[in-house]
Order: structure tokens, then C-alpha cells, then sequence
């Protein structure tokens, strides 16, 4: 029952207490930064650390402004609310192209059609959803000699690989999120890279953009805490299915879902010590992808052969982390009968995204009328799997028995 256990619909890494305050002790890995780290993993110089993923967004925006007069940014049709705020926020404008009708990606004539057309374009925003590498050739191939830059959404992709390269370094510049449940985490927080020439216009536009703020990071620093708390099956109902219902009751679903978001979204430095958090904890990074692949993997083989569904999977010479599994039903009763069935269960069953992002409310007065029947389709089709180290082999097996029965 979820009120004794709930598993996190994403595969978050979890901080205990020790984590927090081994940071103060001698004990502590050698002497090194996040970034260092992050540098490492990417094999760059440059990466910057955020207060997060939409912040690190924001500052690329912000930058391209001061190298550039175009004003329109191409976003997909299944995304985060919070993009096309910072791209509102920016000054900037929002052209919506669909996605494909079986994967997270740009349809394709859709994008030609836009960029042909359409002589204002500042960015593409590929995105790598549930850490599934997005088609970056095609995205490069349809912009090129078009004075056209490519931002990569890595908020889900920390880790992941496309055609034998790290997600993140594919692009001319890219961000990450190292929010709570988004693997490597410091509760709230965000990374950039660019290619080494924008290097000089990311610091100037960071130093302009980004200030210290002490009461809102030690805010973030008791929050960091109270992770290490409850983000565990036994404790995590109270952190994130109580607010849910609590919103639910008050017939506001996208506050429910965590999908409500305003302009106002912080832009602050982070402290030393919430990085150092991260760094500690770097180093279990590529053991929780594995591990998550695993899950993956395991839900993956359940299913094969199975009518009726698909899953959203890596392409043959890719390697996705698998923040969570995405399922696809043929009919969208079945994923209701599905939301139903494992409402109560406490195992995890999400959604990415209630909608495709040009049918939310509240955005309708920032984004243009446009048509996206195959975001609309698999936000009304698909169930996400929990990839949590929390979850169990037995739990995985009951769920994929319980959807053959559907």
C-alpha cells in the first residue's frame, strides 16, 4: 500500500545523512570539484554548474542574444512547461514542432518545413526525454548552413550516449538538470556546456545573470537535507504523494503532477557546499546508470512479443541511462485502465508530461496555435516505469503481469 511504501517514479540517486556531512570531513574524496568531475565525464574544460537545468537554459538564451538578432527558438511538442517560460523569459519567441508518432523526436518534415520557412530562427532544442538520444544527425543535417544553433536538452540524459558519444557535447551548447529524482542530484541544480568558443560570451552573460543569494541557497541546503530524509519508499508518499493529492482534491492536476511553473524561476549561484555534495556522490554515477538499465532491461525483455504496447527504447548504437521506461498503449482506455489499476499501488506508474505543451492552460498566451497530434496522442497512450534502485525484482514482475493482463 502506497502509505507504507512508495517508490519514486524516476530513478533519483539518493544522499543519506553520511553523504551530507562527510563533506566536512578528512575522510572525504581528494581534494576536487563538481565541475572537475563533469569535465572529466564530458571530456571538456568548461562545464558551469547552475542553480538549474531551466536557469542553465535561461543563461544560453540570454547569451545567443548578444551574438545574434533572430528571435525564435524551436522547441518540441512534448517538453517541460518550464522551457518555453525561459524562452518567454528571455525576450524570445516559441515555435512548436511536433514530434514523431513513435518516438520523442522532431517530426521530421515538420522541422524542415519550419526552418525553410521560417528566416527567424535563433535555436533548435533537440531533447534527450527519459534519456532517450535524440536524432541529433537529422537535427544537424536540416539546420546546417543555416546559421542555425543547436542547444541539446540533457536534463534526463545525464549519461547517455548517442552514436558513441556522450549526450551534451553533440550540440553548440547544452544543459543539464541536477534536480531531486534526475540521477547525480544537489537537490536543485543545473550544469552547461558549449563548444570552447562561446566560452568568453557564457562567462560574461553568467557573471550578468547569475548572484549570490544566501537566504534562498540555505533554503536549498535544508531542502538537500530533507531529501536525504525522504527520498525513500518508506517516507516518500509524505514528500511527494501527499502534496499530489492534496492538489488533486483541489482539482488542479497540473500542480498535481509537479507541471505547473511560473516565469519567476530562480537564477542564483549555488554554494560550494551543495557541490561538493554532488562530488561526493559522483562517483556512484555510472554503478546507478547501470543499474538502471538493468530495470530497464528487465521490463524490457517482460514485454517482448507483447500486442498492444510499445516502448521507447535506445536506438541500435546508442545507450540511454533510463531515468524511468516510457510504455505506449494502442488505445488510450487501456492506459487509463492502467493509471487505474496502479493508482494505490505505490510502484512507481507515472506520466511524463500530462499533455503536449501547447495544450496546457496557462501557456496557451505564450505559445503559438499549432497542431501536434502525435504529442497529444502519446500523452493520452503512455504510462512511465520506474527505474528506482528502490524497486524489486518481484515488484517489477507484478507489474508487467498485471499489464499483459490489461
Amino acid at each position: 500500500m502506497r502509505f507504507l511504501r512508495e517508490i519514486p517514479p524516476t530513478a533519483g540517486l539518493p544522499i543519506s545523512a553520511r553523504d551530507l556531512f562527510s563533506i566536512f570531513t578528512k575522510t572525504n574524496r581528494p581534494a576536487a570539484t563538481l565541475e572537475e568531475d563533469l569535465n572529466i565525464l564530458f571530456g571538456v574544460s568548461n562545464v558551469r554548474i547552475t542553480y538549474s537545468g531551466t536557469a542553465a537554459f535561461y543563461i544560453i538564451l540570454q547569451a545567443l542574444k548578444d551574438i545574434s538578432s533572430r528571435k525564435t527558438v524551436i522547441i518540441p511538442s512534448f517538453i517541460c512547461p518550464l522551457v518555453p517560460l525561459a524562452i518567454k523569459r528571455a525576450g524570445l519567441e516559441v515555435e512548436v514542432c511536433d514530434i514523431n508518432d513513435h518516438d520523442f523526436n522532431f517530426e521530421t518534415s515538420s522541422l524542415e518545413k519550419i526552418c525553410a520557412e521560417n528566416k527567424n530562427i535563433l535555436a533548435v532544442l533537440p531533447v534527450h526525454l527519459a534519456g532517450i538520444p535524440a536524432d541529433i544527425k537529422t537535427v544537424k543535417k536540416i539546420t546546417q548552413n543555416k546559421d542555425i544553433f543547436i542547444i541539446e536538452d540533457c536534463a534526463q540524459s545525464l549519461g547517455a550516449m548517442y552514436d558513441g558519444e556522450i549526450t551534451g557535447t553533440l550540440g553548440d551548447f547544452s544543459f543539464f538538470s541536477l534536480c531531486r529524482g534526475k540521477g547525480l542530484t544537489i537537490y536543485e541544480g543545473g550544469a552547461i556546456i558549449n563548444k570552447q568558443e562561446f566560452d568568453p560570451l557564457i562567462d560574461k552573460t553568467a557573471a550578468r545573470v547569475a548572484k549570490n543569494d544566501v537566504f534562498s541557497e540555505g533554503l536549498k541546503l535544508v531542502e538537500l537535507f530533507g531529501y536525504s530524509v525522504f527520498y525513500r519508499p518508506l517516507l516518500f508518499w509524505l514528500a511527494f504523494g501527499l502534496p499530489g493529492l492534496f492538489w488533486e482534491t483541489m482539482r488542479q492536476p497540473e500542480r498535481a503532477a509537479i507541471e505547473y511553473f511560473t516565469m519567476d524561476f530562480p537564477l542564483h549561484k549555488v554554494s560550494k557546499i551543495r557541490k561538493q555534495v554532488g562530488h561526493t556522490l559522483f562517483p556512484r554515477l555510472r554503478q546507478e546508470i547501470t543499474r538502471q538499465r538493468q530495470k530497464a532491461l528487465r521490463y524490457i525483455e517482460g514485454f517482448k512479443g507483447m500486442a498492444g504496447i510499445e516502448l521507447i527504447t535506445e536506438s541500435a548504437g546508442d545507450s540511454s541511462n533510463y531515468p524511468y521506461l516510457t510504455l505506449v498503449f494502442d488505445d488510450p482506455l487501456k492506459r487509463e485502465q492502467a493509471l487505474e489499476i496502479f493508482k494505490n499501488s505505490g510502484l512507481g506508474i507515472s506520466r511524463i508530461y500530462l499533455s503536449a505543451i501547447t495544450d496546457y492552460a496557462y501557456l496557451k498566451t505564450i505559445l503559438p496555435k499549432t497542431e501536434c497530434p502525435n504529442a497529444r496522442r502519446l500523452a493520452e497512450k503512455h504510462i512511465t516505469l520506474s527505474t528506482s534502485q528502490f524497486l524489486k525484482d518481484e515488484e517489477q514482475d507484478f507489474i508487467i503481469e498485471r499489464i499483459k493482463g490489461i
